[in-house]
């Protein structure tokens, strides 16, 4: 029998409201993701395998706790990270100055145009976005990451996935019932829209925390 393949709720919140909502939540979004996101977190950061001395973007850095780590394996090289909210870019900076250092740069940004150069990046790395985005606007982000990535760079991506079980569809009830209570999010799935970007070598991961389903996706932007 074929494979049924889940379906992809629609996203429920434009870019005005992920703004709104980030804004107030940005103060307790530590306490989420050390619940529900901490184990995707750092199996993004092992997939991403980040060199020191190499040029790393992370989009939708949050409160910057991803972005502490690479700045960590990565003293020698240089690391961008951008996201749409800025109070959530207030706990990152502060986040980062406490580790020290002059070769990183925190701007808000728009995933769907970086404000970057073709080729600039060796290792893109976003943790829990695209579950925000309209499933349509996927090829149009991946595009841009794409874009920025030298031949041979990395992408990984984690983000919430479809559930596997039946405890994994509680958050897709709560994201029914009211989606801000999510932050946005509902479950994605990455690897074939990756694929249809032409990225090679792609992994997939699957990942669970206190029942919340994740995904670790990464690939390779071909040499040529």
């Amino acid at each position: 029998m074929p494979t049924i393949q889940p379906i992809t709720l629609p996203a429920r919140l434009d870019k005005e409201a992920v703004n709104a909502v980030y804004r107030g939540i940005a103060p307790l979004y530590d306490i989420w993701g050390a619940l529900t996101e901490t184990k995707a977190r750092s199996r993004c950061l092992e997939v991403a395998d980040i060199r020191d001395g190499e040029s790393v973007l992370e989009v939708a850095v949050g409160t910057g706790l991803t972005f502490a780590e690479i700045l960590k394996r990565n003293p020698s090289g240089f690391t961008e990270g951008v996201d749409l909210t800025s109070a959530m870019l207030e706990r990152a900076r502060k986040r980062a100055a406490a580790i020290g250092g002059n070769n990183y740069v925190l701007n808000v940004g728009d995933a769907y145009h970086l404000d970057v150069a073709d080729a600039t990046f060796d290792v893109v790395v976003k943790n829990f976005m695209f579950d925000l985005l309209p499933e349509p606007d996927f090829a149009i982000v991946l595009a841009e990451f794409k874009r920025v990535l030298r031949p041979g760079g990395r992408l990984v991506l984690a983000n919430m996935a479809h559930a596997r079980h039946w405890h994994h569809r509680l958050w897709e009830t709560v994201y029914n019932i009211n989606p801000a209570w999510m932050g946005g999010c509902r479950g994605v799935a990455l690897e074939g829209p990756m694929r249809a970007q032409g990225f090679v070598n792609l992994q997939r991961e699957f990942v669970s925390q206190m029942t919340f389903p994740a995904e670790i996706v990464s690939g390779i932007k071909p040499e040529r």
